[in-house]
């Protein structure tokens, strides 16, 4: 029974998971099949002499050690075939993973980051929004303030036209020339 024993311990590769399944597994079989004491073995057989009950109760012992040989290895062997130290690697691996993940659900509120998130960006278009009304009020004063330089450009063509009137006249008047008068 020993050596069954140490033949089932997990390899140190292997996860705590699958070392609990075979411990815990081991120790529920053991428990099973050591629930009967020699008091009461003997109990259950009161016809048969104390040298026939002690016969019979190594027999017993015997079977159970072999019963619980036989249902560790094919429990052993079922675990192989079944590949449950992979699965069971993986399954420590993925809870492993979900506890490194800040935004596991059971870990954070992904509700609360969703809102978040969208507050930001809620926050971001206004943003925007305020920039570009303002840049819209700029040129709006900037094709003002053009159209404003262009008819004073037109007015003061106009002016240069009256200055540059004068300005003949003036030099007709001193030339002595006063036709334009």
């Amino acid at each position: 029974m020993e050596e069954t024993t140490q033949s089932n311990k997990a390899s140190p590769s292997a996860g705590s998971r699958q070392l609990n399944l075979k411990k815990s597994f081991t120790l529920g079989i053991r428990s099973l099949l050591t629930a009967c004491s020699k008091e009461d073995f003997c109990k259950a057989f009161p016809h048969f002499t104390v040298a026939e009950q002690e016969r019979l109760h190594r027999l017993f012992i015997e079977v159970i050690t072999s019963l619980h040989e036989s249902i560790e290895d094919a429990f052993e062997s079922l675990c192989l075939e079944t590949q449950v130290g992979s699965v069971l690697d993986l399954v420590e691996q993925h809870v492993e993973e979900q506890n490194l993940d800040p935004l596991f659900a059971e870990k954070s509120n992904i509700g609360t980051i969703a809102k978040t998130v969208c507050d930001a960006k809620k926050d971001e278009i206004l943003h925007l929004t305020s920039i570009l009304q303002k840049a819209e009020e700029q040129k709006h004063l900037m094709s003002t303030r053009l159209h404003l330089l262009r008819e004073q450009r037109q007015n003061f063509s106009g002016v240069a036209a009256v200055v540059d009137k004068l300005r003949m006249d003036i030099e007709r008047y001193g030339t002595g020339s006063t036709t334009g008068l």
